[in-house]
């Protein structure tokens, strides 16, 4: 029986398909004319790169679906990362948001915009001029009108900006979660397991 053991040396770090398979290897440095240990290297080699592989080709998929780019699209145009994420359904609600508080800024400017001409009618000194709200409201009256519309408006605004914002958090959670896996099964396992210990 040969004994090996001075012959036992540790090699670099190997990388095989860029990927570092171990760091140290012990081997025993045989010579190369036996077949078996030739063989065995091989297969252990081949194995073990093909063993990686599902891992790399999951990483690609990965990378291929950016949470990125779902985001950036979502700050240039709003539901262009929903469209990204293929969440198709979300578009028309973005918009329909979008829609509804455009309708309200708009209504709400126009009214602050008339209480408001009126009340610079009512206090400008003139006797000549005469606002159309003349004998239905008085000064306090159509400064509270006047605040009370551009109140609205403003809120109309930030409620806007937030949907906006929203569209861009919503794209980018939908592109991190693009490749959860949402079944049905909610079933829970328990698995029991002993470890010993030496004292």
């Amino acid at each position: 029986m040969h004994d090996f053991s001075d012959k036992i040396k540790i090699l670099p770090e190997i990388k095989l398909n860029g990927i570092n398979k171990f760091s140290e290897l012990k081997l025993l440095c045989l010579p190369i004319s036996q077949p078996r240990v030739v063989i065995g290297v091989f297969l252990f080699l081949l194995f073990s790169s093909n063993n990686a592989s599902p891992q790399s080709v999951q990483d690609s998929i990965e990378r291929a679906h950016s949470p990125a780019k779902a985001t950036v699209f979502s700050a240039l145009l709003p539901g262009a990362g929903q469209f990204y994420n293929r969440k198709y359904w979300k578009i028309p609600v973005i918009y329909g948001a979008f829609a509804g508080l455009g309708y309200l800024i708009k209504f709400n400017n126009d009214r602050f915009q008339t209480y408001r001409d009126a009340f610079v009618l009512r206090t400008d000194g003139d006797p000549l001029t005469v606002d159309e709200f003349e004998g239905r409201y008085s000064e306090s009256d159509l400064t509270t009108l006047k605040d009370f519309y551009r109140r609205n408006r403003d809120l109309s605004f930030i409620f806007a900006g937030l949907i906006y914002v929203l569209n861009i958090v919503d794209a980018s959670v939908d592109a991190h979660l693009f490749y959860f896996d949402v079944s049905d099964d909610l079933s829970l396992r328990i698995d029991f397991f002993f470890q010993h210990h030496n004292w």
